[in-house]
């Protein structure tokens, strides 16, 4: 009985963190705006790049999209296990699938990411300050 308790303590811990968790992101997301170009007087972009820039922009809000989907998987999951019903299990089997499926959608994102900026901070290096 004593385990129960504390599986039930852990659980409620859990829920206590997501959700502060949650509370966190939403904070966190409001205090970023979305990416700005700076421009000189001028007109030119001081980024230098703005396609590149705005590769990156794509891929980072590509990454968000494919996490926001895990969100959701992972609360479905938690769902269908906490009814202990059959057929809500065996829906997990494909839900946990396509969470796989995408982590290697995130990290692949991940990698096209970090290869652009390196693209972008190389191109930058080589190119003489105004």
């Amino acid at each position: 009985m004593n385990s129960s308790c504390s599986a039930a303590d852990s659980t409620m811990e859990d829920l206590s963190n997501h959700t502060r968790s949650k509370k966190h992101l939403r904070r966190h997301n409001s205090h970023h705006p979305a990416a700005t170009t700076v421009s000189t007087t001028t007109g030119e972009s001081e980024d230098g790049d703005t396609e590149a820039w705005a590769s990156l922009n794509k891929g980072f809000r590509q990454v968000q999209s494919v996490l926001d989907r895990n969100r959701q998987l992972i609360q479905q999951v938690n769902e269908n296990q906490q009814s202990r019903m059959h057929d809500n299990m065996v829906k997990n089997v494909s839900l946990i699938q396509e969470l796989n499926g995408n982590i290697s959608k995130v990290v692949s994102l991940y990698s096209d990411l970090n290869s652009n900026f390196t693209n972008v901070c190389q191109h930058r290096s080589k190119t003489p300050s105004k």
